[in-house]
């Protein structure tokens, strides 16, 4: 039986303070009859995850579908959350989560530094993933991708008067209209924080502080904020969320800035002391399956790296997007300093 649990731990892991060395990635693998076997003794695998709650609990049913006898406990929150709790549990000697995911890339570079993560590469992975969204001694893998976009409620703000670009934000006509994510809980909002202080500067959130912006945790909520009819301008969120929506008839429309718009890319991994470690390495490789991403995205509105998905029409393609990358080693330098000035300038 699936499960949904929202962390809460208070621990501040510090990063990037253990090296380790690493061998080379091990030999690709897919899933055989005596490994599914094994699987269906252990009978669940506990996932982790920074995805909406209602995509990871979709992916789980497939799954479970798909691999009858393998329950999948989802536990969700958000990738800051996820975070912070695997570091207090495994400095703890807990190890409860057998497959996790989120959405800042700094988190797995950190575990693949503590030596927390089981090397293990799908056949997929192998064969269909770009170089560049792998770790090349097999830690991880980039298994989803999202932007972190600006939108509107169109049906109560006329086109002409949306924003274009970041800095309309400052406009004082959108004072008390905004909502937006936090970098201190949401990994899509720290890479994103990250990539536009680098472009504009922190005067830019600084003078955004200052227009009175609904704040809310996750990058999951700006979107139903604007559904919910609380605020009609989204500063962020991720754009699979709007997506969904759209899909559900809400009329709410993408701006995507000509300054360039930010990409978070989740990465999966199984974790080394995974509780159910045959089930960890089924479900690792359905996580990068073509039903698996194909289900991601046309349900959950999620980027795929696997070449063979098919986006919705709808969709504008990436490569009509500016997109806006960010350095995940640079990105760690910053975390605290991005936490103390985003508290500074909007009080949270």
């Amino acid at each position: 039986m699936r499960s949904l649990k929202f962390a809460a731990a208070a621990l501040a892991v510090s990063v990037f303070t253990v090296s380790a060395s690493f061998a080379q990635a091990p030999a690709p693998y897919s899933v055989s009859p005596d490994l599914l076997e094994a699987a269906k003794k252990e009978g669940k695998v506990v996932f982790y995850t920074a995805t909406d709650v209602a995509v990871a609990e979709k992916l789980a049913e497939l799954f479970e579908k798909e691999f009858p006898g393998i329950d999948v406990q989802v536990e969700r929150a958000g990738s800051e959350r996820v975070f912070q709790r695997v570091g207090q549990e495994y400095s703890s000697g807990i190890h409860n989560a057998d497959v996790t995911e989120t959405s800042d890339a700094v988190h797995f570079l950190y575990f693949k530094k503590q030596g927390w993560l089981e090397p293990m590469v799908p056949q997929v992975v192998a064969d269909k993933w770009p170089e560049d969204e792998k770790d090349p001694d097999g830690n991880f893998a980039a298994y989803r991708a999202h932007l972190s976009v600006m939108a509107y409620r169109s049906d109560l703000m006329p086109e002409a008067d949306a924003p274009k670009t970041w800095t309309d934000l400052l406009d004082p006509k959108y004072k008390g209209k905004m909502v937006k994510a936090h970098p201190g809980y949401s990994g899509t909002v720290m890479t994103a924080t990250f990539v536009l202080s680098e472009l504009l500067g922190w005067d830019y959130f600084e003078k955004l502080g200052k227009q009175n912006v609904m704040q809310v945790q996750s990058s999951t909520e700006p979107p139903k904020k604007l559904a919910q009819g609380e605020r009609v301008l989204e500063v962020d969120g991720n754009e699979y969320n709007v997506f969904r929506l759209q899909d559900d008839g809400v009329q709410i429309k993408i701006v995507y800035p000509e300054e360039g718009t930010p990409l978070a890319v989740g990465n999966a991994a199984v974790m080394k002391q995974a509780p159910h470690p045959n089930a960890a390495k089924v479900f690792y490789a359905f996580l990068f399956s073509l039903e698996a991403q194909q289900l991601n995205s046309d349900f959950g509105g999620l980027r795929s790296f696997h070449p063979d998905v098919k986006e919705k029409a709808t969709k504008t393609p990436l490569s009509k997007i500016k997109v806006l990358h960010s350095d995940p080693a640079k990105l760690e330098t910053q975390i605290q300093t991005i936490k103390t000035n985003y508290e500074k300038y909007f009080g949270t």
